[in-house]
């Protein structure tokens, strides 16, 4: 009688959508040293004043327009405009427009967990 053998099936689940206080990322691409994630940022709200110990993020915007803070500085990007974050540089991202604001973060590091983010100022309340 022939043996059977078992065919491995990878299942992609597709992209993960996270909701926070501020709106939602989404997880669309990820592999060594790297992730990519989606943002939107709700009309009226912002991402809290952090930083990051190991890794930094660029940041481009594709819909609304986002007021950065990086540093002791705050710049106006508007769609097809980015900015880079440094490693261990306090960074928010704003939206004070009436749409929401979409940006797409590179993360790049070699640890790109949440639990990877020191905050200094939450307007949601969060530690």
């Amino acid at each position: 009688m022939p043996q059977l053998h078992e065919k491995q099936v990878t299942v992609d689940h597709g992209p993960r959508t996270v909701s926070r206080p501020w709106g939602t990322y989404t997880v669309v691409d990820q592999g060594p040293g790297f992730q990519v994630k989606r943002l939107m940022i709700r009309p009226g709200a912002a991402i809290s004043l952090q930083l990051h110990r190991r890794r930094s993020e660029h940041w481009v915007v594709t819909a609304g327009v986002a007021f950065v803070t990086i540093g002791d500085g705050e710049t106006q990007l508007r769609v097809g405009q980015s900015v880079y974050v440094p490693q261990n540089t306090k960074h928010r991202l704003r939206n004070a427009g009436d749409e929401p604001l979409v940006i797409v973060e590179v993360q790049i590091g070699a640890y790109l967990e949440e639990d990877d983010i020191v905050r200094f100022d939450d307007l949601y309340g969060r530690a």
